[in-house]
């Protein structure tokens, strides 16, 4: 007698069976627990305290690391072995400053650099390698007359310049005539000709932008006056000072009006002051 079909016992092939057990525990809410091959039972990581990437979701957020401060920017160099009070002295638009330093206030030796300042911010730097300068007999003076044989302190414009003989290139008004001339001796016995081939006048007791020939004195006669840069004869001058010849032509070529150059003169005590 034939079996009724509706009693036929359903034989589900076994990898059926499993799948369908993968699929209902995937539905679960827990963890698949299975085996590991050697009986023990397993249990599927769903989540771990393990952070994700920076700015990952979930992941903890990362400390910001502050940048250090920029530094303040560097003062402005100054000229070295100038006090306070000869600083203030210097013009504010001044970008070039010949200055003789004198090694005492007796000494009738120097010694000179010329500075310039093209950015106000960066300050002064040396153009010039220093030289060996001479100054009046007698030393230096904050109060100078006239026959005491010492050159004035202080911080002077320089306006114009001349010489007996032509000049080098140069951007300075320059008066050239045979009235620059000299003769006689030093104070050390050295000839003097020569001296005024080349000089530069010191706007102290003068009218600046005058010849330094021009012999006016507005201070007064008694105050002395004709204060030159000029060419060293080899021993002290009556209040002026002097470099060599050579360094005489270099100064003129790079002295430039449009920079209002100044001369810084004095002994070192002096202008640290």
């Amino acid at each position: 007698m034939p079996v009724p079909r509706s009693r036929v016992p359903l034989r589900l092939p076994y990898v059926v069976c499993a799948a369908l057990l993968l699929l209902l525990a995937g539905c679960g809410a827990g963890p698949f627990v299975g085996t590991d091959g050697s009986g023990a039972s397993t249990k599927a990581v769903v989540a771990t305290g393990v952070p994700g990437p920076p700015g990952a979701a979930g992941a903890p957020a990362q400390p910001r690391t502050a940048e250090p401060p920029s530094p303040p920017p560097a003062p402005p160099r100054e000229i070295p072995g100038l006090g306070p009070q000869t600083k203030a002295r210097i013009p504010a638009g001044a970008r070039q400053a010949f200055v003789v330093t004198g090694e005492s206030p007796d000494s009738n030796r120097s010694t000179a650099v010329l500075y310039t300042r093209d950015d106000p911010a960066v300050g002064w730097r040396a153009a010039l390698a220093p030289w060996p300068a001479h100054n009046a007999l007698n030393g230096w003076t904050a109060e100078h007359y006239e026959g005491d044989l010492r050159s004035p302190v202080g911080v002077f414009t320089l306006t114009a310049a001349g010489g007996r003989l032509d000049p080098p290139a140069t951007a300075f008004p320059y008066d050239l005539s045979p009235d620059f001339r000299v003769e006689g001796e030093g104070f050390h016995g050295e000839p003097l000709e020569g001296s005024f081939d080349y000089v530069i006048a010191i706007d102290y007791n003068r009218v600046p932008g005058t010849s330094p020939l021009d012999h006016t004195r507005p201070l007064g006669q008694e105050r002395g006056g004709g204060i030159w840069i000029h060419v060293d004869h080899g021993g002290p001058t009556q209040g002026c000072v002097s470099v060599t010849e050579d360094r005489m032509k270099e100064l003129l070529s790079v002295l430039d009006p449009a920079k209002e150059p100044v001369i810084v003169m004095g002994d070192a005590v002096s202008l640290s002051g």
